[in-house]
């Protein structure tokens, strides 16, 4: 995990991380989350901070006791801190001076504009921390996504049945932004390789409430967020070429001679 102080310099580890909230966590969601759970627990280990997702409501209720997944499915992420995700819950987290983890569509089901989320930080004097992770083709090979499934007979049902048990979002919204059909998509794992993380420069709103009361100037820092994200994905899909432990084999002999807990170097950041 690489993090950039406010001087723009990118470091190793959190250190660009303020410690005190509201802080605002801004990226592009990999396939099946799978790059929450190690950020979530890196965060606890080491800097004592707890992430507080807002998420889908199909994690928290179901309409119908069918195919949708057992709600004891998702205890863990409950646990943890997550809540469904609404404009009420982002206000109560950011009151309580919380580190929120946001996607840019949960911003879309919740908030409707995607500038929206950027006027409730700048309420409350918020971070924005803009980040992107790269890994998740290191870890599964993509089979059957969406549009293969509505191909087939019993999946397009399957898909029709799981989204009929689930809470709606956006029902007053058309096109194919108010698309809100469930789907797993089917993958084939692969030998684990490695998650990048970089948590890109602050976005600070502290002191510009008043400002980003505009919309248009709410959409201006919301396309300088977007911009970061970007520039995170693309510097971690470069660097990891040149990583010389980027295959899980040359990391468990790292480890197997500095110990289990040792910390596995990666690329030069220069």
């Amino acid at each position: 995990m690489l993090s950039t102080l406010e001087n723009g310099k990118i470091v190793r580890g959190l250190d660009g991380i303020p410690s005190e909230g509201p802080v605002l966590f801004v990226g592009c969601h990999n396939m099946l989350g799978f790059e929450v759970a190690p950020m979530i627990r890196r965060f606890i280990i080491d800097k004592n901070i707890i992430i507080r997702g807002v998420a889908h409501p199909m994690l928290f209720r179901k309409l119908k006791e069918n195919g949708m997944p057992n709600l004891a499915t998702y205890d863990v992420t409950r646990l943890m801190g997550a809540v469904p995700v609404s404009p009420s819950n982002l206000y109560k987290l950011f009151s309580l001076k919380s580190h929120v983890l946001l996607y840019p569509g949960g911003v879309r089901e919740a908030l409707h504009r995607k500038s929206e989320f950027v006027r409730m930080a700048a309420r409350f004097g918020a971070t924005i921390i803009p980040f992107g992770a790269v890994g998740e083709d290191d870890y599964a090979q993509l089979v059957l996504d969406y549009d293969d499934q509505m191909k087939i007979p019993f999946m397009k049902d399957y898909v029709k049945q799981t989204t009929d048990e689930s809470i709606k979002l956006r029902n007053d919204m058309n096109g194919e932004v108010a698309n809100q059909d469930l789907h797993m998509p089917v993958i084939l794992p692969k030998v684990p390789g490695r998650y990048y993380y970089l948590f890109g420069k602050p976005v600070k709103t502290e002191g510009r409430r008043e400002e980003l009361r505009s919309r248009e100037r709410a959409s201006q820092v919301y396309v300088e967020v977007k911009r970061e994200v970007e520039k995170c994905l693309n510097y971690c899909k470069a660097k990891r070429e040149n990583d010389p432990y980027r295959n899980i084999l040359t990391r468990l002999m790292y480890q197997a001679t500095h110990g289990l807990e040792s910390e596995v170097p990666t690329f030069d950041l220069d």
